[in-house]
């Protein structure tokens, strides 16, 4: 007989993007899997469909095909006291699943960028200072143009996802610059900041700052806010 430890410790499925995108065709299911990779820790089942607003049974169902299709991975267990009888289901993204990018990264950003300051170098500018000067200025035109704008929702329609960690930090995942900065980490990361410290100056936030703060797993510019 397998045991529930081993059974969670068993290698969760390889994502198979085209069927991933079709399991996520059900509105449930997104948002559980929004809810669930926003967490940052494993959840229940009671947690995931109190958060979408499901009965536990049909939430159950659906984190299941999500756990199917190498999306979430699950076990029993929890943070919690452990209690009489079976430790609860728990739910968390998969390893797998981490470069299926949900939502998706918008890797046309940086492509943009790179292009105009390649075409845009002024005589005598590097090419790094041109990348930062494109960078900040098209960071800027966006914080003119969503000036009145919720700054959550511009960065998540950028690809970035921002979670507030306290003490007046916002930290971001799914940076859409991510992609090629382990080629070079002084530009790709320079060029983000940048571009954020741009937006945020011509938004009309001068109490929040961008800061570059290099850590594993998530974007090396974290957004730190005056309390």
């Amino acid at each position: 007989m397998t045991s529930d430890s081993t059974a969670g410790a068993a290698e969760p499925p390889r994502v198979d993007p085209m069927a991933a995108l079709a399991v996520l065709g059900d509105e449930s299911r997104r948002q559980l899997l929004d809810f669930v990779r926003r967490a940052r820790r494993p959840v229940t089942r009671e947690e995931a469909s109190a958060a979408v607003g499901i009965s536990r049974k049909l939430a159950a169902f659906h984190l299941d095909k999500l756990v199917a299709s190498g999306l979430l991975q699950a076990r029993h267990g929890g943070n919690g006291p452990r209690r009489v009888g079976r430790a609860p289901k728990v739910y968390e993204p998969s390893p797998h699943a981490l470069s299926l990018s949900l939502p998706p990264r918008r890797h046309d950003l940086l492509a943009s960028l790179l292009t105009e300051a390649l075409t845009a170098q002024k005589p005598g500018e590097s090419a790094q200072e041109a990348s930062f000067r494109v960078a900040r200025e098209r960071g800027e035109a966006l914080g003119t143009e969503t000036r009145s704008g919720d700054l959550t929702a511009t960065l998540e329609s950028l690809g970035f996802e921002p979670a507030d960690v306290g003490a007046g930090r916002t930290v971001l995942h799914n940076c859409p610059f991510h992609p090629v900065v382990a080629q070079a980490p002084d530009l790709i990361c320079g060029m983000n900041h940048a571009f954020l410290s741009g937006y945020l100056a011509a938004s009309g936030r001068p109490g929040t700052t961008a800061v570059l703060t290099p850590q594993l797993g998530i974007c090396c510019v974290e957004l730190r806010t005056e309390r």
